[in-house]
């Protein structure tokens, strides 16, 4: 594994949050000027009122300090990712590991690899040029010097569809790669479908500076069942992924991860079959899913629907398992600190004391997370567009009255 990959330290930790049992009950007698502000808070010029869902829960209690419209099932943007990273870190664990391999077609005689090699892509989204090199000095290790036929890029742990439901077509490219088991970072593509391909020419120039040469020209191809190991890369950990996925709201890395819990739980890499992975993730942790639709990973897609009853009992839910507790919640951005909330509620009481999962498109605005050790909230606003600095300005406020409180 290529150094310079290490888990970063989580900035906050927060402990002992409420369990996930506890149904939220209604509002209680005694905070009627709680309630009163939070709703103030989210009136906002152009916003609608009938197009916002919001919810409060006192995490001590279980109480419900705020809510409107807690049902209403609304596009998330960006908040989708907590569905996607309760259910990776459920499922597959905070410890797993993406693979990417090397294997040979052929025999070594020599110094000579009588034959090809494959470069079995399984949806590492962290991939990068310095894993390749990692991978290529593996290779030499072996004492090959010279491959008589090619390197070939296989990327068949995931199907081809390279967009998802629901996706503009500006989103390729723009927004995510290709979503593709293989694919390296700052590696050039040519098109939706080169993705494996320039994975195996950037391998094969790895292999060159290593000393190996390669005879044939780099391209596509699946391996044989009969291939023989000859290098591994692993991956960090997925607490680490799902930390930089979360923090920094890294669109490919949560369409890989979906992927991933398709092809590890129902063994098929697709999105689709990765969003009923979501889902019944949720269904067992009694997230109420009505209105719940996983279109895709990253809330791009316009087919995405969650409600903040949804999402803050998922929050609950991943604040509340001790063998994901400190994965799922270090994963947040950090009010005026960390990932897409380091220039926002910069001053107290929220400074270092909010933390969430934001979401933008222009048609949805979400912020959902944790205020001190005290609430859970999430906010939902939808619009046709939504407008953006009204949607977060309401967001803000909301989370400072309930710091305040």
């Amino acid at each position: 594994m290529a150094p310079g990959r290490a888990i970063l330290c989580a900035g906050v930790c927060v402990l002992a949050l409420a369990s996930t049992a506890a149904a939220a009950r209604s509002a209680p007698e005694e905070t009627p000027e709680l309630a009163a502000a939070l709703g103030r808070a989210l009136v906002e010029p152009g916003l609608d009122r009938n197009r916002t869902s919001a919810l409060a829960v006192d995490l001590g209690t279980g109480e419900v300090v705020f809510q409107r419209k807690p049902e209403l099932a609304l596009a998330p943007a960006s908040a989708e990712k907590l569905a996607v990273s309760f259910a990776a870190l459920r499922l597959l664990g905070p410890g797993f590991r993406f693979r990417t391999e090397v294997a040979g077609a052929g025999e070594l005689t020599g110094p000579v690899w009588q034959g090809d090699l494959f470069l079995l892509g399984h949806g590492d989204p962290t991939l990068a040029p310095a894993d390749l090199a990692a991978l290529a000095r593996d290779v030499a290790g072996w004492g090959i010097r010279r491959v008589t036929g090619r390197v070939l890029g296989d990327e068949r742990h995931f199907d081809a569809r390279r967009t998802a439901p629901g996706w503009k077509s500006s989103y390729l490219g723009l927004e995510s790669p290709p979503l593709s088991a293989l694919v390296v970072h700052d590696v050039e593509a040519r098109g939706g479908n080169g993705s494996a391909a320039a994975a195996a020419r950037a391998f094969t120039a790895a292999l060159t500076r290593r000393g190996v040469s390669v005879a044939g020209t780099p391209r596509t191809g699946r391996a044989p069942a009969d291939v023989l190991p000859l290098a591994l890369d692993l991956s960090e950990p997925l607490a680490s992924i799902v930390r930089q996925m979360n923090r920094e709201s890294d669109n490919f890395v949560s369409e890989m991860l979906l992927k991933e819990l398709g092809a590890s739980v129902a063994r098929r890499g697709s999105t689709e079959a990765g969003g009923r992975v979501v889902r019944a993730a949720l269904i067992d942790a009694g997230v109420p899913v009505a209105g719940v639709r996983i279109a895709d990973g990253s809330g791009l897609s316009a087919l995405d629907r969650l409600t903040a009853r949804s999402l803050v009992m998922i929050l609950r839910a991943g604040s509340g398992d001790p063998a994901i507790s400190d994965a799922f919640v270090t994963s947040l951005a950090v009010a005026g600190i960390s990932g897409t909330l380091r220039d926002r509620l910069r001053r107290r009481p929220t400074r270092g004391r909010v933390i969430a999962k934001t979401g933008t498109t222009n048609a949805a605005s979400a912020l959902a997370g944790f205020v001190r050790r005290r609430y859970v909230f999430a906010i939902l606003q939808n619009g046709a567009p939504v407008p953006y600095w009204s949607a977060r300005a309401a967001q803000d406020r909301f989370v400072t009255v309930l710091a305040r409180s």
